[in-house]
């Protein structure tokens, strides 16, 4: 990674070693400080406080137009990956270090401080793609061993790494599938992804995924005026229904960091925009039903059953 892609991380707050990087979530900062917990707490019970934000390589195949990383400069490339123990040990670290500040704030809720020095949580998603990690399996299954739950964020543009988590019992506590576009037109206009048969993987993931024994979620990230318009509807509903997920998250878009740049303020939908939305995409999907919702962070929960929402023991 080069200085200048380093130094802008570390203004936003980033620590980061070897090819991997953490970065405290504001969700986490404010359940120290009692001031309320993240949406994956109220809807499947993950404790803010506990939870590592972290990412395994900062590579990714898409340039999405949302995204509020610095997609547009040159990351460069890794030339040895680090062991999936040392990358575990070194985010652990390297969040007691960023945490260690609220320690001495009259605000901090002391007992859930020392509980955040041992993180139960890892969510896999800050940046970057992750299944290009090479050593993701071995990863998954070190979390499992020290009993921490993971959610795993990806683009779906690597099915035969899906595939291999899979044939290793090597699947994420929860695996979810970025899907802002509901046709492959409106693929190449969000990501930017000019690989001829990059659609088609994202197709073979979706088929994947219906089989996967594991907790699934669909990812849709709308942009007002991009890809949220009712003649998607009935598209997006079709590829949920081959996906075949348990839950469907409808995130609205937040214009900060580089989005800024590209986007701007007026594409954020209202969350009365997105309820909307998710009630209009309910028509074609008769097998789910609105679960949930969390207004500050805009974001709907869509599901089977209403009962599968919490996470349990036997899912880690």
């Amino acid at each position: 990674m080069n200085t200048k892609v380093k130094n802008i991380l570390k203004k936003q707050h980033y620590a980061l070693f070897g090819h991997s990087g953490i970065q405290i979530c504001r969700w986490t900062k404010k359940s120290l400080r009692d001031e309320g917990c993240c949406y994956k707490e109220k809807f499947y019970g993950i404790k803010s406080h506990k939870c590592c934000q972290m990412s395994l390589c900062f590579l990714c195949q898409n340039k999405c137009v949302h995204c509020w990383r610095a997609i547009e400069l040159n990351y460069g490339k890794i030339k040895k990956f680090d062991e999936p123990e040392k990358i575990v040990d070194e985010s652990i670290f390297q969040q007691r270090k960023m945490l260690s500040g609220f320690k001495g704030s009259r605000k901090t809720n002391l007992k859930k401080w020392k509980e955040a020095q041992n993180p139960s949580q890892f969510a896999i998603s800050l940046s970057g793609e992750p299944t290009i990690y090479p050593k993701l399996a071995e990863l998954i299954l070190e979390l499992r061993k020290r009993k921490i739950t993971s959610f795993l964020v990806t683009n779906g543009l690597l099915p035969e790494k899906i595939k291999e988590l899979a044939k290793k019992n090597a699947l994420p506590t929860q695996l979810y599938v970025s899907l802002n576009y509901s046709q492959e037109k409106l693929f190449r206009e969000f990501t930017r992804n000019k690989e001829k048969n990059s659609w088609k993987k994202l197709m073979k993931t979706l088929n994947l995924m219906k089989n996967l024994k594991t907790r699934t979620v669909i990812r849709i990230n709308l942009v007002r005026n991009l890809n949220m318009s009712d003649n998607f509807i009935e598209e997006y509903a079709k590829l949920i229904e081959k996906a075949s997920p348990q839950f469907v998250e409808m995130k609205g878009f937040v214009s900060v960091g580089f989005a800024r740049k590209r986007l701007g303020y007026d594409r954020m939908p209202t969350h009365e925009e997105i309820k909307n939305f998710a009630s209009e995409l309910l028509k074609f999907l008769p097998k789910y039903n609105f679960l949930d919702e969390k207004i500050e962070s805009r974001v709907v929960l869509l599901g089977k059953d209403r009962k599968e929402m919490k996470i349990q023991k036997k899912d880690i």
